[in-house]
């Protein structure tokens, strides 16, 4: 089998290790069959996708909407990389999995609108899957309505003319969209489990999501919500893709 390649944004050095956990374990997939390149340390090599089943990006304290001026020198090195990544993804259809930053850098690239119009703290949250995500087979097994782990500063204000819509809530519209078959993007985060979260919760307590104060809160929120359903959506992006 090809391996997946999984792109992360993280310095922070507990959150990145807890991702790249998470990834694997949901995914279930091996260190050897998910590769791992950090740009927030490393830049984007060059990449064949005729080498890979597929690619995932998760998320981080980036912010793709925000002003050049006020990003790290790592995201604006790492930005136009990914983008060019994403011209071949989109035009090749090629597997790929954007989560919380994902959706922002990809709905960007599609020529939607992002921006701070509807941000989440970091904790719980609800999402409702649209007709067109309840038939996607990325989301089968999952119920029309569940529970997800989240938190953002920036999302997706409208869907570029590209997009379906798979799946919103209330207090964010665009959960979950897809670009032709097989390039998805997703607000929430689906490799998520409450440990993971209570780790973004103590290493981002400070970055602005949330009052600093809140952390305990937050937590004991998290705590109180069954979630186990994002999780299928990486192990049937993998069952699907795997080649």
């Amino acid at each position: 089998m090809k391996p997946f390649l999984l792109l992360s944004i993280r310095g922070e050095q507990a959150a990145a290790e807890n991702e790249y956990g998470s990834f694997l374990r949901f995914t279930g997939l091996a260190e050897a069959e998910l590769p791992l390149v950090n740009l927030a340390t490393d830049p984007l090599p060059d990449l064949d996708p005729d080498d890979w089943s597929g690619i995932l990006l998760g998320g981080g304290a980036w912010n793709a909407s925000d002003p050049d001026e006020t990003k790290s020198e790592a995201q604006r090195r790492a930005e136009p990389a990914v983008a060019a990544l994403l011209d071949e993804v989109v035009e090749r259809d090629f597997p790929f999995l954007g989560a919380c930053y994902g959706i922002g850098t990809l709905g960007l690239h599609q020529g939607g609108v992002v921006d701070r119009s509807w941000p989440e703290p970091v904790g719980p949250l609800s999402v409702t899957l649209t007709p067109e995500g309840a038939a996607d087979p990325v989301f089968a097994g999952v119920p029309q309505d569940f529970a997800a782990y989240g938190g953002h500063k920036e999302a997706m204000v409208r869907l570029p003319a590209t997009a379906v819509r798979l799946a919103t809530s209330a207090a964010c519209p665009v959960q979950a969209f897809r670009v032709g078959k097989n390039v998805y993007a997703m607000q929430f985060h689906p490799e998520l489990d409450y440990e993971g979260i209570c780790t973004r919760i103590e290493v981002y307590k400070d970055a602005g999501y949330f009052d600093p104060g809140e952390a305990e809160t937050r937590k004991r929120e998290s705590r109180e919500v069954q979630v186990t359903h994002p999780m299928t959506l990486l192990a049937n992006f993998v069952r699907l893709h795997r080649r």
